[in-house]
Protein backbone atom coordinates (compact mmCIF):
# COMPACT_ATOMS: atom_id res chain seq x y z
CA UNK A 1 0.00 0.00 0.00
CA UNK A 2 2.88 2.48 0.48
CA UNK A 3 4.45 1.94 -2.53
CA UNK A 4 0.93 2.31 -4.03
CA UNK A 5 0.90 5.84 -2.34
CA UNK A 6 4.32 6.67 -3.21
CA UNK A 7 4.38 6.07 -7.17
CA UNK A 8 0.66 8.28 -6.68
CA UNK A 9 2.95 11.23 -5.28
CA UNK A 10 5.34 10.51 -7.70
CA UNK A 11 3.15 10.90 -10.92
CA UNK A 12 1.16 14.25 -9.50
CA UNK A 13 4.56 15.29 -8.91
CA UNK A 14 5.76 14.89 -12.30
CA UNK A 15 2.69 16.23 -14.02
CA UNK A 16 2.93 19.25 -11.45
CA UNK A 17 6.67 19.82 -13.00
CA UNK A 18 5.42 19.00 -16.58
CA UNK A 19 2.73 22.10 -16.58
CA UNK A 20 5.12 24.65 -14.55
CA UNK A 21 7.42 24.42 -17.37
CA UNK A 22 5.06 26.51 -19.51
CA UNK A 23 4.18 26.45 -23.39
CA UNK A 24 4.67 28.48 -26.20
CA UNK A 25 1.92 29.75 -28.76
CA UNK A 26 2.11 31.09 -31.74
CA UNK A 27 0.15 34.60 -32.39
CA UNK A 28 0.48 36.26 -36.05
CA UNK A 29 -0.28 39.48 -36.75
CA UNK A 30 -2.74 38.36 -39.22
CA UNK A 31 -3.45 34.87 -41.21
CA UNK A 32 -3.90 36.11 -45.31
CA UNK A 33 -2.37 38.49 -47.64
CA UNK A 34 -3.80 39.40 -50.83
CA UNK A 35 -0.72 40.48 -53.58
CA UNK A 36 -4.00 41.82 -56.01
CA UNK A 37 -2.81 41.66 -59.30
CA UNK A 38 0.98 40.79 -60.32
CA UNK A 39 2.82 40.75 -63.48
CA UNK A 40 4.46 36.86 -63.92
CA UNK A 41 7.24 38.46 -65.56
CA UNK A 42 8.29 40.70 -62.49
CA UNK A 43 9.38 37.32 -60.77
CA UNK A 44 8.70 36.38 -57.25
CA UNK A 45 6.83 37.99 -54.86
CA UNK A 46 6.66 37.41 -50.94
CA UNK A 47 4.54 37.62 -48.25
CA UNK A 48 5.70 38.23 -44.89
CA UNK A 49 3.02 37.13 -41.73
CA UNK A 50 4.35 38.09 -37.97
CA UNK A 51 4.07 36.45 -35.26
CA UNK A 52 4.55 36.78 -31.66
CA UNK A 53 5.26 34.20 -28.51
CA UNK A 54 2.21 35.09 -26.37
CA UNK A 55 3.03 31.80 -24.54
CA UNK A 56 5.33 31.55 -21.43
CA UNK A 57 7.98 29.16 -23.12
CA UNK A 58 10.41 29.55 -26.04
CA UNK A 59 8.56 28.38 -29.50
CA UNK A 60 10.36 26.30 -31.54
CA UNK A 61 8.87 26.18 -35.39
CA UNK A 62 9.35 22.68 -36.55
CA UNK A 63 8.32 23.15 -40.49
CA UNK A 64 6.31 25.31 -43.13
CA UNK A 65 5.02 23.25 -45.62
CA UNK A 66 5.44 24.92 -49.07
CA UNK A 67 2.20 24.99 -50.33
CA UNK A 68 2.47 21.32 -52.44
CA UNK A 69 4.49 23.33 -55.73
CA UNK A 70 7.63 24.33 -56.54
CA UNK A 71 6.57 27.80 -56.71
CA UNK A 72 5.90 28.59 -53.63
CA UNK A 73 9.05 28.88 -50.72
CA UNK A 74 8.57 29.44 -47.10
CA UNK A 75 11.46 30.87 -44.51
CA UNK A 76 11.09 31.09 -41.07
CA UNK A 77 13.61 31.71 -37.70
CA UNK A 78 15.74 28.37 -37.15
CA UNK A 79 15.99 29.47 -33.15
CA UNK A 80 13.55 29.17 -30.70
CA UNK A 81 11.81 32.67 -30.11
CA UNK A 82 11.81 33.59 -26.48
CA UNK A 83 8.24 34.53 -24.74
CA UNK A 84 6.79 37.62 -25.82
CA UNK A 85 9.42 37.86 -28.69
CA UNK A 86 8.56 38.40 -32.18
CA UNK A 87 9.61 36.81 -35.23
CA UNK A 88 8.61 36.30 -38.67
CA UNK A 89 7.29 34.00 -41.86
CA UNK A 90 7.68 34.17 -45.11
CA UNK A 91 6.45 33.10 -48.18
CA UNK A 92 7.84 33.84 -51.49
CA UNK A 93 5.39 32.81 -54.73
CA UNK A 94 7.10 32.59 -58.16
CA UNK A 95 4.33 33.95 -60.74
CA UNK A 96 6.33 32.75 -64.06
CA UNK A 97 4.44 30.76 -66.36
CA UNK A 98 0.81 31.28 -64.41
CA UNK A 99 -1.68 32.94 -65.20
CA UNK A 100 -5.18 33.95 -63.70
CA UNK A 101 -6.33 33.64 -59.85
CA UNK A 102 -4.26 31.85 -57.67
CA UNK A 103 -5.99 30.82 -53.33
CA UNK A 104 -2.81 28.77 -51.78
CA UNK A 105 -1.65 28.17 -48.08
CA UNK A 106 0.82 26.96 -45.88
CA UNK A 107 0.72 25.69 -42.85
CA UNK A 108 2.84 26.51 -39.67
CA UNK A 109 3.99 23.80 -37.26
CA UNK A 110 4.93 24.05 -33.89
CA UNK A 111 6.79 22.09 -31.04
CA UNK A 112 3.82 22.53 -28.78
CA UNK A 113 0.99 22.95 -30.94
CA UNK A 114 -0.09 19.33 -32.64
CA UNK A 115 -2.72 22.03 -34.73
CA UNK A 116 -1.16 23.42 -37.56
CA UNK A 117 -1.75 27.41 -37.74
CA UNK A 118 -2.00 27.93 -41.30
CA UNK A 119 -1.40 30.88 -43.59
CA UNK A 120 -2.78 32.08 -46.76
CA UNK A 121 -1.94 34.00 -49.62
CA UNK A 122 -4.14 34.86 -52.93
CA UNK A 123 -3.83 37.43 -55.78
CA UNK A 124 -4.25 37.50 -59.81
CA UNK A 125 -1.84 36.74 -62.20
CA UNK A 126 -1.58 38.64 -65.95
CA UNK A 127 0.92 37.53 -68.70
Amino acid sequence: MKKILLMLVMVVAAFGIASAEGKSEITFDHTSHDFGTIKAKDGPVTAVFDFTNTGDAPLVIVSVTNGGCGCTKPSFPAEPIAPGKKGEVKITFDPKGRSGEFDRSVRVKTADRTKRVRLTFSGVIVP
